[in-house]
């Protein structure tokens, strides 16, 4: 390698590093240059986030490859590379399995990778990584190479860093970096995806996260609202304080008034002491009221006047106690429509929709499904103990195609579903599995005759068969059907009816009153 090329790709470089570039286009530029340096079949840069490495700019790898977060434990050529004084190259044959495999376009197996350590203000950041299918296709000269441009890689990536923080303080939003450290973490998800409409909700997240408003999040089931409510916490300035969840439709509605603010010894059967409610363990952080839609109309009003004054009372105490807590509400129902059907309060309606937040489903979100396909790949091969898992070039094709009327939450199990099912196939556990589209099986589950339907209604079949219909309002027509059916076989005992479908009394009441049901059947209660 001449000193000309090497100037001659490091020059523009050079002149972005004075150029106000999106941070994608800022790192695709520098991987384009490092691959004209470096000829070889894919490159990425890794950030490093706590014992994570998360993939911010890829080429060459398939599309999940972005969605997927790398365990530094789970990695050892990653790790070696992390502790590595300078450029690392592993030639074929080395007994390291290389997270990869099967991720290069076109074939299983890498044969030949180099990396490098990036660092910024004398700290690790990330890796710089290049990957060939040909052995022997890097030499010690491309190691040179390597070297000279990781420093340069490092002032890009200095530089980027600088300008997103910049920006974030110009906006006030200063908790951005907080986001991500909470996403680093095994237990929390971020928030994936590239599409205009997730993009969208993020910048939505980062400017009403750094607020105090009161935020209702809605949004089909299975979309990811707990992820969104989290991201909000994590981008307020009470952070380091609790997020508390309470899901309002999991509980008997004689429990949700005590969960919500607590009770004293005997204020009930059952009621041996004391107890805090949510609103005070999430004193001073945030409070998560999941699926509000389903509290009862007296305990609204309860709600509504915490909402109002900051002050509640414990069940069965006269004492007032006083709480600061950010409220953020979660629903899959148009709460504005159950207004004007008498099941919701209007004035408690418009409190908690001080700030509406719209998590768009997954059918809205293009090619986000292969990003979000990665990080659940991930988790299955470090819990199946493969070296890889991936997608075959038909799977792909079928998820992008598939309607996901379960949204996420249904993609997340799919995957975990698939790699068992395919896992199953082998005898011998392979290092490399690879999901094809009959392990998916969603041309199956797409054929209006490939499962029995799920109730008689015209709204369910279709369901099934994938006719455009509104999902909630098949499920509600199934439901209505059930209970009118388990009613109609108990003469309208409700109890009875409660104890064939397993339901608390006071629940399947609740829900009767809500589909309609209980204008119809009038029996016993």
């Amino acid at each position: 390698m001449t000193a000309n090329p090497l100037l001659h790709a490091l020059v523009p470089l050079v002149d972005d590093l004075a150029r106000e570039l999106d941070e994608r286009e800022r790192y695709r530029r520098l991987l384009h240059a490092l691959r004209d340096l470096v000829p070889c079949d894919a490159v990425a840069l890794l950030k490093l986030e706590g014992d994570w490495l998360v993939p911010l700019a890829v080429e060459g790898l398939s599309d999940d490859t972005l969605g997927r977060r790398f365990k530094v434990a789970d990695h050892p050529r990653l790790r070696l590379l992390l502790e590595a004084d300078g450029p690392t190259r592993f030639p074929a044959g080395i007994d390291l399995p290389d997270p990869y495999d099967g991720l290069v376009e076109g074939e299983l197996a890498v044969h030949d990778c180099m990396g490098c350590l990036l660092r910024v203000a004398e700290r690790p950041w990330g890796l710089l990584t290049l990957d060939a299918l040909e052995i022997d296709r890097f030499s010690a000269r491309d190691l040179d190479v390597l070297q000279a441009f990781a420093s340069l890689a490092a002032a890009t990536v200095s530089v980027a860093d600088r300008l997103q923080q910049l920006a974030s303080r110009a906006s006030d939003e200063y908790q951005r970096a907080e986001v991500y450290r909470a996403a680093a973490q095994p237990q929390a998800r971020p928030l994936l995806g590239q599409s205009a409409v997730v993009r969208h909700l993020l910048e939505e997240v980062r400017s009403v996260g750094a607020s105090d408003l009161t935020v209702l999040v809605m949004g089909e089931t299975g979309v990811g609202k707990e992820l969104v409510a989290q991201a909000l916490h994590a981008a307020s300035p009470r952070a380091a304080r609790p997020l508390v969840s309470l899901n309002c439709a999991a509980l008997p509605e004689a429990l949700v008034e005590s969960e919500l603010f607590g009770h004293v010894k005997g204020a009930f059967s059952g009621a041996v002491g004391d107890r805090r409610g949510r609103f005070e363990l999430a004193d001073g952080g945030t409070l998560l009221l999941d699926e509000v839609g389903e509290l009862p109309l007296p305990v609204q009003a309860k709600l509504l006047r915490v909402l109002q004054s900051g002050q509640l009372q414990r069940l069965g105490s006269d004492r007032e106690h006083h709480v600061d807590v950010r409220l953020i509400a979660a629903t899959n129902r148009d709460l504005a429509d159950e207004v004007r059907k008498g099941r919701f309060r209007a004035d408690l309606y418009h409190r908690l929709s001080v700030y509406p937040l719209r998590v768009p489903p997954l059918r809205e979100r293009g090619r986000d499904v292969l990003l979000l396909c990665g990080a659940f790949l991930e988790e299955n091969r470090a819990r199946l103990g493969l070296n890889n898992l991936r997608l075959s070039a038909d799977a792909q094709t079928a998820l992008l195609a598939y309607d996901w009327p379960g949204n996420v939450r249904e993609l997340e199990h799919l995957i975990s579903r698939s790699a068992l099912k395919a896992l199953a196939r082998h005898p011998r556990r392979p290092a490399i599995l690879t999901l094809t589209a009959a392990d998916l099986g969603l041309d199956e589950a797409a054929r209006p005759g490939a499962a029995e339907p799920i109730g008689k209604s015209a709204d369910a079949v279709a369901v099934r068969a994938h006719v455009p219909v509104a999902l909630r309002q098949a499920v509600d027509d199934y439901q209505r059907e059930l209970i009118g059916a388990a009613l109609a076989r108990h003469a309208g005992n409700w109890s009875a009816a409660a104890r064939e479908l397993g339901l608390d009394r006071a629940n399947l009441a609740r829900l009767g009153a809500r589909l309609g049901v209980a204008d119809d059947h009038r029996g016993r209660r």
